[in-house]
């Protein structure tokens, strides 16, 4: 069953960069683009690096998407849907995150 999980205020994120919270077993990175009011959530396990590093990647657009870059090995995980530009048998989870107020929360359990 899923469930919303409260995690950060959204002032606890600097726009353009992301943050990592611990959600249930779920290492989840949480990111805030520069000129974009939609945040979105990812794993944030680089599937090449085996790290829980993504969270501290750069943010960068490509033919018009988001994408975050992997700061050890430079994949690009697409923000929407994490899927991997480089390699497209890789992937990362995708999960629904949402403000309320000022509270980020992250839904569970998909």
């Amino acid at each position: 069953m899923s469930q919303w999980i409260a995690v950060c205020q959204l002032d606890d994120i600097t726009p353009g960069t992301g943050i990592c919270a611990l959600v249930e077993q779920d290492h989840v990175a949480i990111f805030r683009p520069y000129h974009d009011e939609q945040l979105y959530a990812l794993s944030n396990i680089d599937p090449f690096a085996h790290s829980s590093v993504l969270s501290r990647g750069l943010i960068a657009e490509h033919d018009n998407e988001l994408y975050i870059v992997s700061p050890l090995k430079k994949q690009h995980f697409r923000l929407t849907d994490g899927h991997c530009l480089e390699d497209e048998n890789f992937s990362i989870r995708q999960f629904d995150v949402k403000v309320e107020g000022n509270i980020v929360s992250v839904r569970t359990g998909k």
